[in-house]
Formats: C-alpha cells, structure tokens, sequence
C-alpha cells in the first residue's frame, strides 16, 4: 500500500523554525514531484512549495519565499520542509503530496497525499 508520511509539526512562538518530513512507503519519490501544501481553518488548500524528482528545480508561494527551503533525499525516499520566522499567518495543516505530471503549483495534480501535519505559530 502506498502511503505518505508527515512528520514534524507542533506548537511554536513567532520567529521559530520547524522542519517537516514526508516518508513515501510503499513506493519510491524517486521518480515523483513532491509539493507541500497547507490548508488553515475556514481556508481553501494552498500551494506553498515543490521540488521536482531529481531535486534541481524547486518552487515556492510568494507568502512563503525565502523563509522556506525544500529538499529531498531520494535514498531515504524523504521530502522536507525547512521553515524559518514563522508566523501566525502559516498556522495550518501542511500536507505532502506526490504527483507524476502537470502544475506543481495546483494541488489538483497531485496523485498521492499525506494525512497532514499541523503548525500551530503563536504570536
């Protein structure tokens, strides 16, 4: 069964950093685009970053460029989401997701999805 893995969010103060990890079990995210997505209450899901299979393109959200960082370790079948000053404004669930084609930006593209991790940043 294929399975996507969230891992790492919590309650933090503004200002602080948190690392997300997506496990793929069941398959590889060798060959997939990965992207993070997050969705706060009452909110439509929005994009907040990608990387492409091979790790050399990668994608952000306005809301979020340059605070986070993506990558991936192909050998660990791992994607993380390195997030630094966080505020308020990114208190949501962020999920992971793997796709074979289309927009990275568009979640409709997504094949395989995560059950989420929620962020929770007090001011």
């Amino acid at each position: 069964q294929e399975q996507l893995v969230e891992s790492g969010g919590g309650l933090v103060q503004e200002g602080a950093s948190l690392t997300l990890s997506c496990v793929a079990s069941g398959r590889t995210l060798s060959t997939y685009g990965s992207g993070w997505f997050r969705q706060a209450p009452g909110k439509e899901r929005e994009f907040v970053a990608a990387i492409s299979w091979s790790g050399g393109f990668t994608y952000y959200a306005d809301s979020v460029q340059g605070r986070f960082t993506v990558s991936r370790v192909n050998a660990k079948n791992t994607v993380s989401l390195q997030m630094n000053s966080l505020n308020p404004e990114d208190t949501a669930v962020y999920y992971c997701a793997s796709k074979s084609t289309g927009n990275y930006r568009n979640y409709l593209t997504y094949e395989y999805w995560g059950q989420g991790t929620k962020i929770s940043v007090s001011s």
